[in-house]
């Protein structure tokens, strides 16, 4: 059955919709992006049980998606930001679980765009909420790991646990991703206040440490790298992977996983012998996606942009997944879709339609302005194409 350009797959109006979206990031969460879908949907199918789902994929927005889930209740305190400033950072418990998101600590949008540069960005301050997490009876603690400004590999939480990065000379090294290239020796706190814990790292990404593919090489330039600070931090990380290895007796370069949040996941398992898995199948676990996918006729996901990265632990991806198995019409909204994930969805064994924000609005400004209001508009338009067979956008 390929992409619906063969007439409508639609023999009636879906009386079920599930709406799952993930954020829209720097313009919608992903409970608000739920919501003005629901209105766009609703003005087509007004009668249709419409049911919201806002979604994560362990990157920002995971701890406001999962945590009503659990049960649990949000905590704060202050900590170090990104910059060495004092951030509010809120965190999750339910129960025995604890859920902590990088974003709230040493997140991208807590830095300016005038002063983003991984090579001085910490993540000190996640050190400081897990010491805050650990004094409390908590057995596991969850860590959303996408969202980060940093590439430090998690360097300065281990500073912020006990642990002395040294250089050559028997001096602490600084903070920031930058300083990993001095970095000669690592010695261990002597009390682990994380001893006897759960520790999992929830990775929107597989990338690995170093390489073409890692940290250094595809998610520093969104961070605020220049080219020559990106050759930089692919050094150091090699460094610090090199010391870890030695010192900590953890090889974490290849691990899937370990070049999230800029290296933080292999900082995980070395520093404090985290696992690494993907968060958003762990969410779709705990939020049930797959029975209720099953129980719709239609489901409408999205996020702000849709690219090759989107089917690789992404929260499209694995809607799309789960619409495969349950061979459901799939619509996705986005504010903006590259050519080469377009091409990979119509060549998919599915009914799909693909619509982005940007291909109504060219005004980049004007649509992230106004989200709300042009995501709902764009869902009624385009579900109406969509229950017509129009073919997929490309």
């Amino acid at each position: 059955m390929g992409s619906p350009d063969q007439g409508s797959e639609f023999s009636r109006p879906p009386r079920r919709v599930l709406i799952c979206p993930d954020s829209f990031k720097g313009s919608l969460t992903a409970k608000a992006a739920a919501e003005s879908i629901s209105r766009g949907i609703r003005q087509v199918l007004p009668k249709a049980k419409v049911e919201l789902l806002p979604l994560a994929d362990g990157g920002e927005g995971t701890l406001e998606t999962l945590l009503p889930a659990l049960g649990g209740e949000k905590r704060g305190l202050w900590v170090t930001g990104p910059l060495g400033d004092p951030v509010w950072a809120e965190y999750g418990v339910a129960g025995e679980r604890a859920l902590l998101e990088v974003a709230q600590v040493a997140g991208l949008t807590l830095v300016p765009p005038e002063q983003r540069d991984p090579t001085r960005t910490t993540t000190y301050g996640l050190g400081e909420l897990l010491r805050a997490v650990c004094r409390d009876p908590i057995a596991e603690i969850w860590i959303a790991l996408g969202g980060s400004a940093t590439v430090d590999a998690g360097a300065g939480m281990a500073q912020a646990l006990g642990y002395r990065l040294l250089d050559g000379a028997g001096d602490p090294i600084g903070w920031g991703g930058g300083e990993l290239a001095r970095l000669a020796r690592i010695e261990p706190p002597k009390q682990r206040i994380w001893q006897g814990k759960r520790i999992r790292g929830l990775c929107d990404v597989q990338n690995a440490l170093t390489g073409p593919l890692g940290a250094a090489a595809v998610f520093a330039p969104q961070k605020g790298a220049t080219p020559q600070q990106v050759r930089q931090l692919e050094q150091a990380l090699q460094q610090w992977a090199r010391v870890v290895k030695r010192d900590l007796g953890r090889a974490v370069e290849g691990i899937p996983g370990a070049g999230a949040a800029g290296g933080l996941g292999a900082g995980l398992v070395a520093f404090l012998g985290a696992t690494l898995e993907s968060g958003i199948q762990l969410l779709a676990q705990h939020l049930a996606l797959p029975e209720r996918l099953r129980r719709c006729d239609l489901v409408v996901t999205g996020e702000g942009r849709l690219d090759e990265q989107s089917s690789m632990g992404k929260v499209v991806g694995a809607v799309l997944e789960q619409a495969m198995v349950a061979q459901k019409p799939l619509l996705i909204l986005c504010g903006q879709a590259t050519p080469a994930a377009r091409a990979d969805l119509a060549a998919r064994p599915l009914p799909i339609r693909v619509a982005a924000l940007c291909d109504r609005i060219p005004d980049v400004a004007e649509a992230q302005r106004q989200a709300g209001y042009h995501l709902e508009q764009m869902a009624a338009w385009e579900l109406k194409k969509f229950l017509a067979g129009d073919p997929i956008p490309t």
